[in-house]
């Protein structure tokens, strides 16, 4: 399976264990020198519009993709177990 990350930024992801709807592709994880697309990330969704709660992402490995459909990522992962805590701009990785 192939794709560009154009075609993936903005699709809605679900998860096809239990139906559930992650969230929108905002970001990828990239191999280097090779430049392929390890994983792609997906915001948890915020408590009270953002405001609080933990600042995590769900990191998808690519083996996980399923399908990869016009509008939507089906993935076939545990949710929990993907949770990452969210990297804050300027930290070292």
């Amino acid at each position: 399976m192939s794709a560009k990350f154009t075609d993936l930024h903005c699709k809605e992801v679900i998860c096809v264990s239990d139906g559930r709807r992650l969230g929108f592709v905002t970001d990828a994880r990239i191999e280097l020198p090779e430049g392929k697309i390890c994983a792609i990330i997906v915001p948890c969704p915020c408590r009270f519009g953002g405001l609080w709660g933990k600042r995590e992402d769900y990191v998808i490995p690519w083996k996980n993709i399923c399908r990869i459909g016009p509008d939507i990522l089906l993935v076939d992962i545990r949710p929990e177990e993907c949770r990452t805590p969210r990297l804050r701009p300027g930290l070292p990785f």
